[in-house]
């Protein structure tokens, strides 16, 4: 009897020792995916004269700040976009201003959980036009900093008359 119970403590030892062990490299292995890891994107801005900013740029979701809408999250869980922060096409195109010293500006709605892209580059929508935001040449389904981007993506910000 005294040896059973020596290998019934051996062996729950070892197990918890073994899970012990496991247990750091199953949680990092899991948190990997979708993490909001940095992506690289080719972004263009076509203005209604011809392309304002064209290039690849290095983003991930990140806080967004403008003078009319004030700082705010633009990660992709926006609205519940996404359960973990993602890159999103406003936050490349923060990070291409901030980069390549332009300006943009955006209103917050707190109703959407997002910004609306009022002006790129001093040029505005008004009342005549608004900034489409498209990925891989489709229409966003959803704002700007609910949207998941990839490694590879084309984002596109047109000005669009009504």
């Amino acid at each position: 009897m005294h040896g059973t119970f020596a290998r019934r403590t051996l062996i729950t030892a070892t197990a918890l020792g073994l899970a012990l062990v496991a247990a750091p490299a199953t949680a990092h292995a899991q948190s990997a995916p979708g993490t909001n890891a940095p992506v690289r994107v080719t972004l263009t801005v076509q203005g209604p004269d011809g392309i304002l900013f064209k290039g690849k740029i290095r983003t991930r979701g990140h806080d967004v700040t403008t003078a009319t809408g004030g700082t705010h999250t633009c990660d992709g869980t926006n609205g519940g976009a996404n359960p973990s922060a993602v890159p999103t096409p406003t936050a490349a195109l923060d990070d291409a201003a901030l980069r390549r010293h332009f300006t943009w500006d955006g209103a917050w709605y707190a109703s959407f959980d997002d910004y609306s892209v009022d002006t790129i580059k001093n040029v505005s929508g008004g009342a005549s036009a608004y900034w489409n935001i498209s990925v891989n040449g489709t229409p966003t389904p959803v704002g700007g900093c609910q949207f998941k981007l990839n490694a590879g993506d084309t984002v596109a910000f047109t000005w669009t008359a009504f």
